[in-house]
């Protein structure tokens, strides 16, 4: 059976699960036109989770994917988090902001307890897929057992063999160019593989079916990577400026003026690319300090975000982009999916 006819779509093209971006309508949108849409909830409250599926299942009666964090939770470090705080009271200070004492763990991992592993055992979408790393054998067992498809993503060979060990049914190759968060196991150890490359290496090295990530802003980039051996393609950042998904303005003008990225740990605690702005500027700098780990230096990012927006800038938000983000085109989701398509149609190698 191929991945097609495993997910019942009729195009090898997915929507990136983009946090806190991501909407029902949007997912919608991509699945009625034949893709796989996707609703990322990794940031998202179980109340939130549950209502932006039932949303999506209201929408549209074809197949689309949930997306949660799988990361390995930390304790809380106080000296680490108090001295990241400290590092940042400059920039606090220009905007008149007081100093938090204590940092939250803001996100939740998938692993830490089976409240949305139940969610979606009771919501059946057709498919979950994780980024950070690997759910429980249990939690795959209990996916598997109801019929839902599981898909981790992968950024290196070492990490793509330990997918296919779970048990995992497809391999999201997440090459350097994607935006927002790297899906690192060990954000210490980065293999910086370029997207095609990427497909190349895990179509020699793996069984799975492989979706290609990262930089993909037409249909011909697409189909060039379903050339190299990828069974589909996911895009995210090309669908951000969409008016369906829920990207504010300032992140949407930024995504058609900025045409740079960098990738840095400054605003979350974890490596993760977006568009050049004040942290690359001011904080990014050689004496940055260790920085607080994931999702502590996060709910800090989100603290200093809210205090500069209070003062009418918006160079400290988290404006997630992959490389190729001058390729954006101001087109809504069902115009660019039949934009896609049409164009991989027309590849010619």
């Amino acid at each position: 059976m191929t991945l097609l006819e495993q997910l019942a779509i009729q195009h090898p093209l997915f929507l990136a699960p983009m946090a806190g971006v991501s909407t029902a309508k949007l997912a919608a949108e991509v699945s009625n036109q034949g893709g796989l849409g996707s609703l990322g909830l990794g940031a998202a409250s179980l109340a939130s989770a549950k209502q932006q599926i039932l949303e999506t299942k209201a929408l549209t009666n074809r197949p689309f994917q949930v997306n949660f964090f799988c990361h390995q939770s930390s304790l809380q470090d106080t000296p680490r988090n108090r001295t990241w705080i400290e590092h940042l009271k400059p920039q606090f200070e220009k905007f008149g902001a007081e100093l938090p004492h204590d940092l939250d763990c803001i996100y939740p991992s998938f692993l830490d307890n089976d409240d949305y592993l139940n969610l979606v055992l009771d919501t059946q979408p057709k498919a979950v897929s994780f980024h950070f790393g690997i759910p429980h054998e249990r939690q795959i067992k209990a996916l598997k057992d109801a019929g839902i498809i599981t898909m981790v993503s992968a950024t290196n060979l070492a990490e793509a063999r330990e997918i296919e060990a779970a048990g995992i049914d497809i391999i999201i190759a997440q090459g350097i160019e994607a935006g927002g968060h790297r899906g690192i196991f060990n954000e210490n150890i980065d293999s910086g593989i370029k997207t095609a490359d990427l497909v190349k290496l895990l179509a020699a090295h793996c069984s799975l079916p492989i979706v290609a990530a990262g930089g993909v802003m037409n249909g011909f980039q697409a189909q060039y990577l379903l050339n190299l051996g990828a069974a589909a393609v996911q895009l995210g950042t090309a669908f951000v400026q969409c008016k369906s998904s829920s990207a504010n303005a300032a992140y949407r003008t930024a995504l058609l003026s900025k045409p740079i990225t960098q990738i840095t740990s400054s605003i979350s605690g974890r490596p993760a690319r977006g568009i050049i702005n004040a942290w690359a500027k001011s904080v990014d700098l050689p004496e940055r300090v260790e920085v607080a780990p994931y999702p502590y230096a996060y709910d800090l990012g989100k603290q200093l975000n809210a205090a500069a927006l209070k003062q009418g800038n918006s160079e400290y938000g988290a404006f997630w982009a992959g490389s190729n983000v001058i390729q954006v085109r101001e087109l809504e989701a069902t115009d660019l999916m039949n934009q896609l398509i049409l164009e991989m149609n027309q590849y010619d190698e």
